[in-house]
């Protein structure tokens, strides 16, 4: 099984042209199932649909959430395709399975006073300062995943249309900045990238201290600092002020279509989320008013 693992790892890697993080959960998925597959003396290659529907059961009596569950029959599923596509496999034994069915969370989002609150606190004093300040803006501004901002280059921003072009290889989409996040980066980028970095051959806009890409993790690390400086009591990731960027524009009138598109959501439903956030006034008025609500 070793093997076809990593042939299908491969396959994902250079024919689906699958990110880092995605290959990453894939990996983690079809690994933890090997060692199921193994500890229960079951031949993979003519696994039935009872015995992985077993091994979904098991991950949920291991108190695993209905989301990591259902991404592993995808994984498996994936990975029974890949044995059937190569010829290893006659029949899929997960076709006729369901996903466990997942609750659509409503996403945290902050209030827009706690957004000035968060983005108040970076003072553009020092080199840290201005790019922690510029960073938090844009991020809010645009409402792009943390894994793009850091994927980001200085040529995808343009200064004289006050946007920024996001691109995953496969697709890409052109994101306005505001003013104040537009003024944020422009001085970041004019007065500090330029002496953070040690190699001009660095084309990462957002770096580090010691002048390299920034990572995810240091990211993370920033948003929490400044969370902290706040005082404010929620969790505070950058995924929070992508669904907080969703949310206000959608409460100041933008329509669902355009914020798909800025999001970079394939699928209109992945917008649909935030439709509750919509006019919350009219249903405030409507729990107090109407004799059934």
């Amino acid at each position: 099984m070793d093997k076809q693992i990593k042939l299908f790892l491969d396959f994902l890697k250079n024919d689906k042209k699958l990110s880092d993080n995605t290959l990453q959960s894939y990996r983690r998925d079809i690994l933890q199932f090997e060692k199921y597959i193994n500890q229960n003396d079951i031949n993979y290659l003519k696994a039935t649909e009872e015995e992985i529907s077993s091994y979904i059961t098991y991950l949920e009596k291991q108190g695993k959430k209905m989301s990591t569950a259902s991404r592993s029959l995808a994984t498996i599923r994936s990975f029974y395709q890949f044995l059937l596509r190569t010829k290893k496999v006659k029949l899929d034994p997960t076709i006729s399975m369901q996903s466990p069915k997942i609750e659509k969370r409503v996403p945290s989002v902050l209030t827009s006073e706690e957004v000035e609150l968060l983005l108040d606190q970076p003072k553009d004093i020092d080199l840290k300062g201005t790019r922690d300040k510029a960073m938090l803006e844009f991020a809010y501004a645009t409402g792009m995943k943390v894994t793009e901002i850091i994927d980001l280059n200085l040529e995808d921003v343009n200064f004289e249309e006050n946007s920024v072009v996001c691109s995953n290889g496969k697709k890409s989409r052109t994101i306005p900045l505001g003013s104040l996040a537009e003024r944020a980066l422009k001085e970041y980028v004019d007065e500090a990238r330029p002496i953070l970095i040690k190699d001009d051959k660095v084309k990462a806009l957002f770096v580090n201290v010691n002048g390299s890409r920034l990572t995810r993790q240091g990211f993370w690390k920033i948003v929490k600092y400044y969370k902290e400086q706040a005082h404010i009591e929620k969790d505070i990731t950058p995924h929070i002020l992508r669904h907080s960027f969703a949310t206000h524009l959608l409460q100041n009138g933008a329509d669902l279509k355009s914020i798909q598109a800025m999001l970079g959501h394939s699928d209109i439903s992945s917008t649909q989320v935030y439709a509750q956030f919509e006019q919350p006034e009219i249903k405030n008025i409507y729990q107090k008013a109407h004799p059934r609500a």
